[in-house]
């Protein structure tokens, strides 16, 4: 394989790593490839993550999450010294595919994960843990200690519909996710 034709076997690959340990490994890697002069073999190393938004503590907290706990993402060609340079990186436990040969990931699966976390940037998904039908009692806000049903779940803007029982028929208030919890 010559130096000038490195598209040649050029593929995204999945390598397993100790889970909580994938930035690390990532920051690793990339130290080993400069050091070595690899940059021509080894192209990109990342950690799929997204932007969500979760209740601790009952407030909320914005969170770069993992997409695949345990999973880092390199792009390179394999060889012989590529492949051992990943593969004895620490905390490194293997590549996903049989045996000792890595298996390349099909670039559609890649565009679609690199396009995620791109769309993962620019907006928060919002994890709501509720349905339609669920019971909720409302913790916050003017209605606060009414139960109601949920009518509808607006995870784009982390919004809930409950149907609460006013005056005797359903009256539906737009709450934010954080106001309701599950009776």
């Amino acid at each position: 394989m010559s130096k000038q034709d490195t598209s040649v076997g050029r593929a995204w690959y999945a390598i397993h790593t100790y889970a909580g340990y994938e930035n690390a490994v990532a920051r690793n890697l990339r130290q080993r490839i400069e050091s070595l002069s690899l940059s021509d073999k080894v192209f990109q190393v990342v950690v799929p993550t997204e932007h969500t938004v979760k209740i601790k503590g009952g407030r909320r907290v914005e969170e770069e999450e993992k997409v695949y706990p345990g999973y880092v993402l390199v792009e390179m060609i394999v060889d012989d010294q590529s492949w051992y340079v990943v593969r004895n990186t620490p905390r490194v436990t293997g590549f996903v595919g049989s045996g000792v040969n890595p298996v390349p990931l099909k670039q559609s699966e890649v565009d679609e994960l690199l396009g995620r976390m791109q769309a993962s940037e620019g907006s928060i998904r919002h994890t709501i843990d509720l349905t339609v039908g669920d019971s909720v009692t409302i913790v916050d806000g003017p209605f606060k200690e009414l139960d109601g049903k949920v009518g509808e779940v607006d995870e784009a803007r982390g919004k809930v519909k409950v149907l609460v029982s006013m005056f005797g028929r359903e009256t539906p208030v737009e709450l934010d996710f954080l106001q309701v919890k599950r009776i």
